[in-house]
């Protein structure tokens, strides 16, 4: 294993290592504080776990694309996104990290490490929910990467929080999270022996929403990082443009030294005869002005009493 992968192996442990905590963790305390409030604790879970997403995705995404989810990992290889070479050891590191998640929420709650879930989620309403959740998450992050790339880590933590609620499954939409919430007997949790059908919905979603967006996005528009969640562009950036001057200026002219006219001695003379006129009339009162002006500046700097 090459270094580069090391390092995205690591991030994709670790962020998925974060996410399980945030769904366990607040599942066991939306439940703790809920008093017995269903709504109320599926709310705290809900918001904890879409912020959590979004800050998850912003901090690991540079590194590794944070997929976090094996189903987004294969269909990423499946279209060329991500080799197969790089697949397989993100899965293993996803999955890994899902139960580790839960490992260390249950020891931040005082539980024990893993115990199977007796949490039941069964049915055609909930397998389906759980293809229509998946299906929308991929389309999300293939829409977004295609064209807001930047936009993706909220997107993808909005909806999830959306679809916590508009699914009756509470949309797990990920293979290694439904695999590790088996192992948690808290809110959170789904009973191992629904994880199967819960898993092939979430693939089955995953491919159908990949078969979609390869039609509607043949190509990328914004973006061609390998990761989908990697939130780069390639764009080029704008050329330097001349400082163009607007229409309404004039133009300015600057006339050339030699060009300008030196005084004569005469017109010299008569400036220095007024400014020595001008500085008599500060200093001595006198002034070469009209005597009608020199009586009402009189008037206004000497007024007479009485």
């Amino acid at each position: 294993m090459t270094s580069s992968l090391s390092r995205r192996v690591a991030a994709e442990f670790v962020g998925t290592l974060f996410l399980l905590a945030a769904v366990v963790g607040s599942g066991i305390m939306g439940e703790r504080l809920s008093g017995g409030n269903v709504a109320i604790a599926l709310l705290a879970n809900t918001l904890a776990t879409g912020t959590a997403l979004v800050a998850i995705i912003l901090a690991f995404g540079p590194i590794s694309g944070s997929h976090l989810n094996p189903a987004v990992t294969l269909v990423g290889a499946w279209t060329g996104e991500i080799s197969w070479r790089h697949a397989l050891p993100y899965i293993a590191a996803q999955t890994a990290g899902a139960f580790s998640g839960v490992a260390v929420a249950h020891f931040m709650f005082g539980a024990p490490v893993f115990s199977a879930s007796i949490h039941v989620r069964s049915g055609p309403a909930q397998i389906f929910s759980e293809f229509v959740a998946t299906f929308g998450l991929l389309a999300v992050i293939w829409g977004c990467v295609r064209t807001r790339p930047a936009a993706v880590p909220f997107a993808v933590g909005t909806y999830i929080t959306a679809a916590y609620w508009f699914t009756a499954s509470t949309s797990f939409a990920n293979p290694a999270v439904t695999l590790a919430r088996s192992a948690t007997n808290t809110f959170a949790g789904i009973r191992p022996v629904d994880v199967i059908p819960f898993v092939a919905a979430e693939l089955a979603g995953a491919f159908a929403a990949a078969l979609l967006f390869q039609w509607l996005f043949p190509k990328r528009i914004a973006d061609t990082a390998p990761l989908p969640h990697a939130p780069s562009s390639t764009l080029p950036s704008p050329s330097p443009r001349a400082p163009t001057r607007s229409p309404s200026t004039p133009p300015v002219r600057t006339t050339p030294s030699s060009a300008r006219t030196t005084p004569s001695p005469s017109s010299k003379l008569r400036a220095s005869q007024s400014d020595e006129s001008q500085a008599g009339s500060l200093v001595t009162g006198r002034s070469n002005l009209p005597r009608g002006t020199r009586t009402l500046r009189r008037s206004f700097l000497h007024p007479r009493s009485g």
